[in-house]
């Protein structure tokens, strides 16, 4: 129950701050940068189970500088990044013990990029010309995936999918979720379809449908992997949960996991279809 409530909350918030429109693309940064600066600090909570000893405020401060250059200056995202990290790598140099060193710059860097350049791709993909639509089609298909895997696995789940990293999860469970993707896709697709004889553009998939239900296979995968690259690091750390932040769901770190390669992965197959 705590679970639902926890997405019955969340979920109109997050859509309702999607489709603000372009002039509210600013606060849609922000509050993604606050979901990263939320997973930072929970991840370096993580590393320091492994004695790694980051400097956590550090960290988050260059999280939150990180979206803040991205959005002031996108054409120097890459610059920006290596500059924030050289600078988390000389101030551990500087602030840890030298035996620390290596492990607290190494925490520090993997925090920079698994959980603030991967989380770049959600401002990226709402800045382009059907930006709401291309987020909330990567948010459903990622939702819908999860809670079905979830469902499926419950109630079929036999064959272990990778027991090693989560041994709660099954074959039939990513089957169920890769179903469930795909059922969320043809739905905005068709819902686009009905708003459009309307004269509604607030939905807007261009393209063939083909081209949006290879994305949703796509993105389900990238999103199931992205759940087991988690897993394995709190297995790494000896914890069930990043967290306790969200009711039922357990940390924000938990509750964006999938996201953290789904997002990537829609943002670099969108550039590559563009080009091509």
């Amino acid at each position: 129950m705590k679970r639902i409530l926890t997405a019955a909350i969340l979920i109109p918030l997050v859509l309702f701050l999607v489709f603000l429109g372009p002039r509210w693309h600013g606060p849609f940064v922000c509050a993604v940068a606050v979901v990263a600066a939320l997973a930072g600090w929970e991840y370096l909570g993580l590393a320091q189970n492994r004695a790694a000893r980051p400097p956590r405020i550090a960290v988050v401060a260059a999280l939150l500088l990180l979206f803040a250059g991205n959005y002031l200056w996108p054409d120097s995202t890459l610059a920006i990044m290596g500059a924030l990290n050289l600078g988390l790598i000389i101030l551990c140099t500087f602030r840890s013990p030298a035996e620390q060193v290596m492990a607290d710059a190494s925490a520090s860097i993997f925090c920079m990029f698994y959980v603030g350049f991967t989380l770049l791709a959600l401002p990226s993909l709402h800045e382009q010309a059907n930006g709401p639509s291309l987020v909330t089609f990567l948010l459903c298909v990622v939702w819908a995936g999860d809670s079905t895997a979830l469902y499926v696995g419950r109630a079929w789940g036999r064959h272990k999918l990778a027991p090693r990293l989560s041994p709660g999860k099954s074959w039939e469970g990513a089957l169920g979720s890769l179903a469930g993707s795909l059922i969320a896709a043809g739905v905005l697709l068709g819902l686009a379809e009905i708003l459009q004889a309307h004269d509604s553009a607030l939905l807007s998939f261009p393209d063939e449908v083909l081209y949006w239900l290879g994305l949703a296979v796509v993105v389900n995968i990238a999103a199931q992997v992205g759940d087991l690259v988690e897993s394995a690091i709190k297995r790494s750390a000896g914890v069930k949960d990043s967290g306790c932040l969200l009711p039922g769901h357990g940390g924000v770190l938990d509750r964006i996991d999938a996201l953290l390669l789904a997002a990537p992965a829609l943002w670099y197959a969108q550039v590559i279809h563009q080009r091509f």
